[in-house]
C-alpha cells in the first residue's frame, strides 16, 4: 500500500494567536449597495479560511488543505472543470475526445492560451505536468487517478494524445480536478507560474496570500485586483474579523455559528449542498472491524437524521454509507440504512460479543464537525453496547506519519467526486488515502472493468452493484453530506451556490467584484 502523508492544518493565526470574543451583532442599518449593475473593476477580496501551517504550499499538484485549494485553484488552470451545476467544462482545453474504445485520448488546447508569464500554454506543458503529478519516486495528490497513462506524444502546436495502458472512459473526470493543473516545462513551485485568473505575488505558509490579477487569463482578466487569503487560528476569531469588515468573506463556517450572521444585515450566508463527507472509518484488517457483523453494527447504531441536526445544524443531506452522491450512477434506490439497536446487538453477539465492543476513536478537528460528529456517534452507540472511548488529537498529530492511515477507528474527509476517481483515492490497495485498509480483489477488478465501459448506462449498473458492495461489506461510516456555509459582505457580488464542497464558490473567484459602497 502507498502510504502518502495528507499534510494537515495545523493552527496559526494572523490575528495574534489568541481567541477574540465575538463582535457585537447590533449593527447599524444596512447600506444600499447596488450590485445589479455590471461588474465593478478593482479592490482586493480578503478572504477568511481557518487553518494553515509552516508546511502550506503553492505547488500545483500537492494540496491538502482549504487554503491551499483555494490557492491551487486562482492561480492555475485544468484542461476542465465541474461548474456550478457538477458540469464538465472545458478550461484550458476545447476538446478532449476519446477513441472508440477509450485506450486514447486527444486534447485539443485552446488558442492562444498564456501562462501568467506571458508564455503559450503548448502541449509539452501538457505531458510535463501529468509526468510530474504521476512521478513514481514523488506521486502527488492525483497520480492514482492518471497511473495507467501509457505514453504521451505532442501531435502538434495544440495538440497532444495520451495513450492508456488500460481503457479509461472516465478520464476526463480525473483530469477535471482542481490538483490537476498545468504548469510550465520548467514548473519551479518556489517560483510557481500557472494559467489561472490569479498569480502569487506574496506568500507566508500559515499566515496569508497576496494574489494579484493575471492579465493574460484566457477567459480574460478578473474583475478584482486582487485576493488575499488569510489563516485564522480558531472559527470564532474569523467570524469576529467578518463581523469587524477586517474580511470581506470567510469560508466553511460552523453551521451553528450561520445563525449570527443572518442577524447582521450588512452580510449574507451562502450555502451550497454538496458530495463533502465527513465520514467515521473502520480498518477492515483490525479486530473487532475485521469481521463484517462489527461493522454493520456500527452503522446500525447510527441515527444520521440527528447526527447532520446536532453536528451540521440540519445543514446536510442523508447519507447511506456510499459516497460519490453526485455521480449520476448513484444508487438512490438502495433503501436508506436506519438506525436499528435491536439488530446491530443481534449482530454483535453473532459475531462473539453478547455483552457489546469497546473501541476507541481517534479525532481532531480535521474538518468542521469533526470532533462534534465523534461525540453525537458516541452517544448513540451507547444504545447498542458499544462503548465509545474518544480519544482527541490536535490536527499535526492526527496526519502525522505513522498515525494517519494507520488508526483502527478514526475519522476523515473528502470533497465531491465521481465514484471511479473517489475509488482511485481511497478504495484499493493503491490509493494514496485508503483509511479503511479496503483491499477487495472482486471489488478492485469491478472498478477496473467499469473504468472500460463506454456506455454511460452499462457501467452506471457496475458501478451501482460496487457501491452496493461498499454498503454490505465497506469500512467508512458515511452518515452525511454536509452543506457548505460560507459568508460575505452584502458589496461583494459573483458568489454562487458550488457542489464541489470547497468554500466561496469553489474558490473561483475570477467572476467576483466588489460594489462601490
Amino acid at each position: 500500500m502507498v502510504h502518502l502523508s495528507r499534510r494537515q492544518l495545523l493552527q496559526a493565526s494572523l490575528l495574534g494567536g489568541a481567541t477574540v470574543a465575538l463582535a457585537s451583532c447590533a449593527q447599524a442599518p444596512v447600506e444600499q449597495i447596488n450590485t445589479s449593475g455590471p461588474p465593478r473593476r478593482g479592490g482586493t477580496l480578503r478572504v477568511g479560511l481557518v487553518g494553515g501551517s509552516s508546511t502550506d504550499t503553492v505547488d500545483a499538484h500537492v494540496p491538502s488543505s482549504q487554503s491551499d485549494g483555494a490557492r491551487l485553484i486562482n492561480m492555475y488552470d485544468a484542461l476542465a472543470r465541474r461548474d456550478e451545476n457538477y458540469q464538465l467544462e472545458y478550461r484550458l482545453a476545447e476538446a478532449i475526445e476519446p477513441n472508440g474504445d477509450a485506450t486514447e485520448w486527444t486534447i485539443t488546447l485552446r488558442a492562444g492560451v498564456e501562462f501568467s508569464d506571458g508564455r503559450p500554454v503548448r502541449p509539452e506543458d501538457v505531458i510535463f505536468s501529468y509526468n510530474r503529478i504521476r512521478d513514481p519516486h514523488d506521486p502527488k495528490s492525483g497520480a492514482a487517478s492518471i497511473n495507467h497513462i501509457k505514453n504521451m506524444e505532442v501531435l502538434d502546436t495544440r495538440r497532444v494524445r495520451i495513450r492508456l495502458a488500460t481503457p479509461d472512459a472516465t478520464l476526463i473526470d480525473s483530469l477535471a480536478e482542481y490538483q490537476m493543473g498545468i504548469v510550465p516545462e520548467d514548473y519551479d513551485p518556489v517560483h510557481p507560474v500557472g494559467a489561472g485568473p490569479f498569480k502569487l505575488e506574496f506568500f507566508r505558509p500559515g499566515q496569508s496570500t497576496v494574489l494579484v490579477r493575471n492579465d493574460n487569463y484566457w477567459d480574460g482578466p478578473a474583475h478584482l485586483d486582487g485576493v488575499e487569503l488569510i489563516d485564522f487560528q480558531e472559527e470564532d476569531a474569523m467570524l469576529n474579523a467578518l463581523l469587524s469588515s477586517q474580511v470581506d468573506a470567510i469560508g466553511s463556517l460552523n453551521h451553528a455559528l450561520a445563525r449570527v450572521i443572518e442577524t447582521d444585515p450588512r452580510l449574507t450566508t451562502l450555502i451550497s449542498q454538496t458530495g463533502m463527507w465527513l465520514p467515521l472509518t473502520m480498518r477492515v484488517d483490525v479486530a473487532p472491524f475485521d469481521d463484517a457483523r462489527v461493522r454493520q453494527a456500527m452503522r446500525l447504531a447510527v441515527n444520521r437524521q440527528q447526527m447532520i441536526d446536532q453536528v451540521y445544524s440540519g445543514e446536510g443531506q442523508l447519507g447511506n454509507d456510499m459516497f460519490s452522491l453526485y455521480d449520476d450512477a448513484y444508487p438512490h434506490d438502495i433503501p436508506q440504512r436506519e438506525q436499528d439497536i435491536s439488530e446491530a446487538k443481534r449482530l454483535l453477539a453473532d459475531a462473539g460479543y453478547p455483552d457489546g465492543i469497546e473501541v476507541t476513536l481517534v479525532t481532531a478537528e480535521i474538518q468542521s464537525g469533526a470532533i462534534r460528529s465523534a461525540q453525537v456517534f458516541a452517544e448513540q452507540a451507547r444504545q447498542a453496547g458499544i462503548t465509545v472511548n474518544l480519544e482527541q488529537v490536535d490536527v499535526s498529530t492526527f496526519f502525522a506519519a505513522g498515525n494517519y492511515l494507520e488508526y483502527p477507528f478514526s475519522q476523515t474527509f473528502y470533497y465531491t467526486r465521481n465514484f471511479i476517481q473517489q475509488v482511485n483515492q481511497c478504495a484499493t490497495a493503491d490509493s494514496p488515502f485508503n483509511e479503511t485498509h479496503w483491499d477487495d480483489a472482486q471489488f478492485t477488478a469491478g472498478v477496473k472493468t467499469a473504468r472500460t465501459i463506454t456506455d454511460d448506462h452499462e457501467r452506471g449498473k457496475l458501478i451501482r452493484q460496487l457501491q452496493q458492495q461498499l454498503f454490505d461489506d465497506g469500512g467508512y461510516i458515511i452518515w452525511g453530506f454536509a452543506n457548505q456555509v460560507d459568508a460575505y459582505h452584502n458589496y461583494v457580488a459573483g458568489l454562487r451556490p458550488h457542489p464541489g464542497g470547497m468554500p466561496l464558490s469553489q474558490a473561483m473567484f475570477h467572476n467576483v467584484w466588489i460594489a462601490e459602497v
